[in-house]
């Protein structure tokens, strides 16, 4: 980039005016912005893809049609980036919405984007469940951790573990519901569960699990260092109701704010279709 800078501050100095060396210019001004954020993906496992697990929240169908809303937004923001999602597991609301569902995102930096979303979003607006049209506060939590590669070693003991095969619930073809294909995975020592029933079969559920795992553990792991490195960072981290992150106003004005880093924006209906980087990149740079 200081090569190419050389070269074109040359170039306009001859010519200012010249429209290929402004489009240039403009291009690298471009170039060096993304450059700059790429600097804040320090963690070693910053550069890998996610996990990433959407629960809802108290209240019924108001929350899980949150939920809902909330899994569409980060699935928008992935296919803006580019980045390959599939979903691992999902349970469907009573009446509408979901009640959690868990995403695998696969692409670059993918965890370093996400790792600031944990924590609880809150919705406010009027209800379209209420006959009576009143305003409606929902929260759905966020949970997020990195898919680890085989780069990362985490020792998993097998008596550790306890694993649980059940039927795997809603939509699917003759092999839902027919089978003891969904896999649950407990590991004991740290009560950490991790289920599977997207794959057809119950080794590949328990392939996937088991990857699942060793992910999660590792980012206990992380949380733990941070924990006693730096308390006041470590209770950021925590995930309580009634602590959110980030409140999404839609009645009786427009705002999503981030109570962390005041970023706010008025376009909601962006911002509910993945617009999330200003935010994400915030957070970033306040870390």
């Amino acid at each position: 980039m200081e090569s190419e800078y050389a070269t074109l501050r040359e170039l306009y100095e001859m010519d200012p005016e010249d429209a290929d060396v402004l489009g240039a210019i403009e291009k690298l001004g471009d170039v060096a912005h993304r450059a700059k954020f790429i600097t804040l993906f320090r963690e070693p496992a910053d550069n890998n893809g996610a996990f990433l697990f959407i629960q809802a929240g108290a209240g019924g169908t108001e929350a899980q049609d949150w939920a809902q809303m909330m899994s569409r937004m980060y699935a928008r923001w992935a296919e803006r980036h580019g980045f390959s999602i599939e979903v691992i597991e999902e349970h469907e609301g009573d009446t509408a919405g979901i009640k959690n569902i868990t995403y695998r995102i696969t692409g670059e930096r993918v965890y370093g984007w996400l790792k600031n979303e944990i924590g609880v979003h809150r919705l406010v607006r009027i209800s379209p469940f209420n006959a009576n049209g009143k305003r409606q506060t929902s929260f759905a939590s966020v949970d997020v951790w990195p898919d680890i590669d085989d780069t990362i070693e985490i020792e998993i003991n097998e008596k550790d573990l306890r694993i649980d095969t059940y039927r795997s619930s809603g939509a699917g073809g003759q092999h839902v519901n027919k089978t003891d294909s969904a896999v649950r995975i407990t590991h004991i020592p740290t009560n950490t569960v991790v289920t599977c029933q997207n794959e057809r079969s119950q080794i590949q559920n328990k392939e996937v699990a088991m990857k699942m795992l060793r992910s999660r553990l590792y980012e206990l792991e992380l949380r733990k260092r941070a924990e006693a490195e730096d308390a006041a960072k470590a209770a950021q981290k925590k995930i309580e109701w009634g602590s959110q992150i980030r409140n999404y106003v839609l009645y009786p004005y427009q705002l999503v704010k981030d109570v962390r880093t005041g970023v706010e924006k008025t376009d909601s209906e962006a911002v509910l279709d993945g617009d999330l980087d200003d935010f994400m990149l915030a957070s970033l740079q306040q870390q």
